[in-house]
């Protein structure tokens, strides 16, 4: 198989314009809502997601052209492979942030480096979950219905990821409403622009025009910002800092989900581009997936990779081993050069928010698609918690616009809880559902296939789990701080306890009860 073909260069627009997106938003987010500086971001982020895309792309390219030769065939394409999209969202806002304001509630001096070696711990973390799932990965997913866990990430899609953008859409209309229309026409429309421009290079292309001629771009100051060459280091200190704060346990709750659902997303990806004609080995694709997230880890990223969706697409576009290859070249200098500062500088983050506008209906569309159409109540019930924590995390920004947790304004405390019931708001609800909302979506939903699968017992297993993490501390137990209600690792009885009532039920269920066709056929 040649190294380069034509279609490498649509895939690799493709491709490239995906990861882009994702840089560009690890660098807004990581300034805007973390409060990290340019030295963080362009001289240890970045190198480090350098890393992670050199080595994940470069193993995906070889593993392509070894099949080719293996099977003597010209047309296989490699696994498109990248920075979490999911992953992303879920370490900034759920673990990273909060680090970052309990170390401001504590008096910390640098809460910004805290939420920092955070973010490397649970990527680490990530790494290894996956390492470890490569040995049984398709036992994993035979022990959880795929509602569970698509209807999971769907929830985070539609809330963290879509909404949020959507937003964002109708905030700047005429930038949000041109790019989406593109991205609408293009994927949902399922079309081309003539000469064979890819729809999201158009949209990002026609975004940024606008964003120039509206005042939006250029985004803030370019002088000064992250020029010059920037080596990938070591970063094993910091992680270790990390780990012994003890930032692994405190996060383990969307640690452990995030790294089991990248390990059955890429499960199931490599399973499309086995439809499509290109079988790949389980345990080798899923390892390199996961030594990727490590690199990045001890290279000073924050955020894991995986295999992305939409094989069967680059593969019919004529994409093969070298658009991987290519990605990984484009990735490498811009991470180590800090060239990323100059994009962001001209092409806001406005420009592209349409195609993750789009990953995250796609997402949400898809835990519909790909389950059973009897699971559907399974797959809204998984939505639920998602919708809360989100919320919960609206009503916190409320609250500090407020100048709650405000040097001189009132604290976050247990007053809260009255003043908001006053108005039948129910706020200790919010935040009890959003510690560990990732498990709670995933329990409730996979109890719910098997009551609807008249298999209770099975639904009584997933409640006496959640039983058992609520009585860890891993679901529902929060406490106040002065600036933020944050996951506590105590014991939640009140909420063991339901879950423990709820499995007594389901076990019971079959002396208790009998088949009730005519109400529910």
């Amino acid at each position: 198989m040649r190294l380069l073909v034509r279609g490498d260069v649509d895939g690799f627009f493709g491709l490239a314009l995906d990861n882009l997106v994702q840089l560009l938003l690890i660098d807004a987010l990581c300034r805007t809502v973390l409060g990290f500086g340019p030295e963080l971001i362009y001289g240890r982020v970045l190198p480090g997601a350098a890393v992670s895309l050199l080595v994940g792309n470069l193993f995906y390219a070889w593993q392509a052209r070894k099949l080719a030769r293996a099977e003597g065939r010209q047309d296989v394409c490699a696994l498109p492979y990248g920075i979490n999209t999911v992953s992303l969202f879920a370490h900034v806002f759920l673990v990273m942030l909060p680090a970052k304001l309990e170390a401001e509630a504590s008096g910390l001096a640098d809460p910004a480096r805290v939420a920092w070696q955070a973010g490397l711990v649970a990527c680490l973390g990530s790494g290894v979950i996956e390492l470890v799932g490569s040995l049984v990965a398709e036992r994993l997913r035979r022990v959880t219905p795929r509602a569970a866990l698509l209807s999971t990430l769907a929830g985070i899609a539609l809330t963290f990821i879509s909404i949020g953008f959507l937003f964002r859409t109708y905030a700047r209309p005429v930038v949000g409403f041109t790019t989406l229309a593109i991205i609408l026409l293009t994927y949902f429309g399922r079309v081309r622009f003539k000469g064979g421009l890819p729809g999201g290079l158009v949209a990002v292309g026609l975004g940024t025009l606008i964003a120039w001629l509206t005042g939006i771009a250029p985004v803030g100051e370019l002088a000064g910002k992250g020029a010059g060459f920037f080596p990938p280091l070591p970063v094993a200190g910091e992680l270790w800092i990390g780990l012994v704060r003890g930032d692994f346990l405190a996060y383990f709750s969307v640690i452990l989900p995030m790294g089991l659902f990248n390990l059955v997303g890429s499960l199931q990806n490599l399973e499309s581009a086995e439809a499509a004609g290109d079988r790949y080995a389980t345990r080798p694709s899923l390892a390199a997936n996961g030594l990727g997230s490590v690199a990045a880890a001890l290279f000073g990223s924050c955020f894991p990779t995986t295999i992305y969706i939409g094989h069967p697409g680059w593969k019919a576009m004529g994409a093969r081993a070298g658009y991987s290859i290519l990605n990984a070249a484009f990735f490498t200098v811009i991470g180590l050069t800090g060239t990323l500062a100059t994009i962001a500088w001209a092409v806001p983050i406005d420009a592209g928010m349409a195609i993750v506008l789009w990953i995250g209906l796609v997402i949400t569309a898809q835990a519909f698609q790909a389950t059973p159409r009897e699971h559907a109540p399974a797959v809204v019930v998984g939505l639920l918690p998602g919708v809360a924590a989100w919320g919960a995390i609206l009503v916190k920004n409320a609250l500090r616009a407020a100048s709650y947790g405000a040097p001189g304004g009132p604290a976050f405390s247990e007053q809260l809880i009255p003043a908001f019931l006053a108005s039948d708001t129910w706020i200790h609800g919010f935040f009890a559902l959003e510690q560990g909302f990732i498990f709670t979506a995933m329990i409730l939903s996979a109890a719910t296939v098997e009551l609807i699968e008249r298999r209770f017992a099975r639904a009584g297993v997933w409640c006496l789990v959640a039983a058992a993490l609520a009585a860890l501390g891993l679901l529902h137990s929060y406490r106040f701080t002065p600036g933020d209600a944050v996951q506590w690792i105590h014991p939640a009885w009140p909420w063991a306890i339901g879950y423990g009532i709820m499995a007594l039920l389901f076990f019971a269920a079959r002396s208790m009860t009998e088949p009730d066709e005519a109400a529910h056929g």
